[in-house]
């Protein structure tokens, strides 16, 4: 059974850091796409990040753009989000997600719980 867990979130200062994990089994991240997903109290769910099988294609949204970097490591089944110099804008609760192939714009096949990144004095 895919199954995706994601970690390393909580509660940082603006200007600070976060890496976020996620760990997936039942499948291997050298055929599925990763992404990140992230929604906040109120808003739609937005895309923040995704990488493709090879590792080599790696794409963000404009508002992450120079601050977010999204890596994986296939033996160890895990992508990582490292988020720096956050902002509160950038509060949400953070999901990762899978699908088999290349990343896309349509519905990702699994998915993890979500974690909460809270960014506040």
């Amino acid at each position: 059974q895919p199954r995706l867990v994601e970690s390393g979130g909580g509660l940082v200062q603006p200007g600070g850091s976060l890496r976020l994990s996620c760990v997936v089994s039942g499948f291997t991240l050298d055929t599925y796409a990763i992404a990140w997903f992230r929604q906040a109290p109120g808003k739609e769910r937005e895309g923040v990040s995704c990488i493709n099988p090879s590792g080599v294609s790696t794409n963000y949204a404009n508002s992450v753009k120079g601050r977010f970097t999204l890596s994986k490591d296939n033996a160890k089944n895990t992508a990582y989000l490292q988020m720096d110099n956050l902002t509160p804008e950038d509060t949400a609760v953070y999901f990762c997600a899978a699908d088999w192939g290349s990343c896309h714009r349509g519905t990702y096949l699994y998915w993890g719980q979500g974690t909460q990144v809270t960014v506040s004095l």
